[in-house]
């Protein structure tokens, strides 16, 4: 919408202007399904979650509330001049509003991966016991906003965000396109959000690196239930797929590329990973007279959400560079096998966003709050 609205500014080319009122309409659909299914979520919080909530309360309250007040009223507030002002301001003040409502957009997410980060990461905080039970309060605010996992956890979120909007615009013009309709619109899409999505799935990659890292650090075992792990030694392979199988205590079926995850993360392949039998994955320590194997997540449900999630993240890369390539040539448009395939594509990301989602929460199990519940 922004680049959309952005061109027409600079060019007063009317196609722009009606391609940015085509996506707000859309926008605007989505936006409301997110307040709708967002409400509901905030009454689960009590409702299905309630220990949960009395423990983490404290915390999570002052970054929900730092949601709603420095990005829900400035988001909502614009898009009703977005969606609502198109001939009641000017055309710059217009393409402001738009802005503001994707700076808004993108700061209702600090506020959530905030708080759900601090889960997987916990700082500025102390545990206090009380009448109800123990609960977490907040000692130092930007030491719990700026935990150890919030910046890579937030820009790998993002990034997902924009390559899901991004395959959202490709299949709805690839649509157009398939079935010759509105074809200088859908070619202008194509275009833009193209080189767009290309970008933010190579940027995907090079910002899961760096989650890797930080989860070998800070949740060892979590990383390890995600490449099925089972003991701590050098050399450790990486798997491509496979089937971890928590009885055997192995990769089943699977192909592995000996050393490659002790060289992605450490930089050295004979350099050691933690192991789901190792008790330093335990944060804290292991508790006398209990098992390691206590404090497994699901393994098997890890391994696959975290390998789903990488798999998609290289087809996109594949598909959108060599998109990319067909569109500098000038032949991108007459390959309906490739138009095809992005009308449908766009369910990769949703179910990529999911799987990565889902990785995150299952690989934090058994604990609700890293190392504290």
């Amino acid at each position: 919408m922004i680049i959309s609205e952005g061109l027409f500014l600079a060019t007063r080319n009317h196609e722009y202007e009606g391609m940015a009122r085509f996506w707000t309409r859309l926008f605007a659909l989505t936006f409301a399904m997110g307040v709708a299914t967002g409400i509901v979520m905030e009454f689960q919080f009590g409702t299905n979650w309630a220990t949960y909530s009395r423990f983490v309360g404290d915390v999570f309250g002052a970054a929900l509330a730092a949601e709603g007040i420095f990005a829900f009223f400035l988001e909502s507030g614009f898009l009703a001049v977005v969606v609502f002002g198109w001939n009641k301001v000017s055309p710059l003040k217009h393409f402001l509003a738009t802005v503001m409502v994707g700076l808004g957009a993108t700061f209702s997410a600090v506020w959530i991966i905030v708080a759900n980060s601090w889960q997987q990461t916990p700082t500025g905080y102390h545990v206090v016991t009380t009448e109800a039970g123990r609960r977490a309060e907040l000692t130092d605010f930007w030491a719990a906003v700026l935990n150890p996992s919030t910046l890579d956890r937030l820009v790998h979120t993002l990034i997902g965000a924009m390559i899901m909007g991004g395959f959202f615009v490709l299949s709805i013009s690839a649509f157009c396109l398939l079935r010759g309709r509105h074809e200088d619109f859908a070619k202008r899409s194509f275009a833009i959000a193209l080189p767009f999505t290309a970008f933010f799935s190579l940027a995907a990659a090079i910002s899961g690196h760096s989650n890797a890292k930080m989860v070998s650090r800070y949740q060892p075992g979590k990383l390890a239930a995600f490449e099925g792990q089972f003991d701590t030694a050098p050399r450790a392979p990486l798997h491509l797929w496979g089937w971890a199988d928590e009885e055997a205590e192995q990769v089943r079926g699977g192909l592995a590329v000996p050393g490659s995850l002790s060289f992605l993360v450490h930089g050295d392949t004979a350099a050691p990973i933690a192991g789901l039998n190792d008790p330093n994955t335990v944060p804290g320590g292991l508790p006398a007279g209990e098992a390691v194997r206590d404090y497994w997540p699901p393994v098997n449900l890890s391994f696959q959400l975290y390998h789903l999630m990488v798999g998609l993240g290289v087809a996109f890369i594949v598909l959108t560079v060599t998109a990319m390539l067909l569109l500098w040539r000038g032949t991108l448009f007459r390959k309906r096998w490739l138009l095809r395939a992005f009308m449908f594509a766009v369910i990769g990301p949703v179910i990529a966003n999911q799987a990565g989602w889902a990785a995150a929460e299952v690989g934090r199990q058994p604990w609700v709050v890293w190392g504290l519940l």
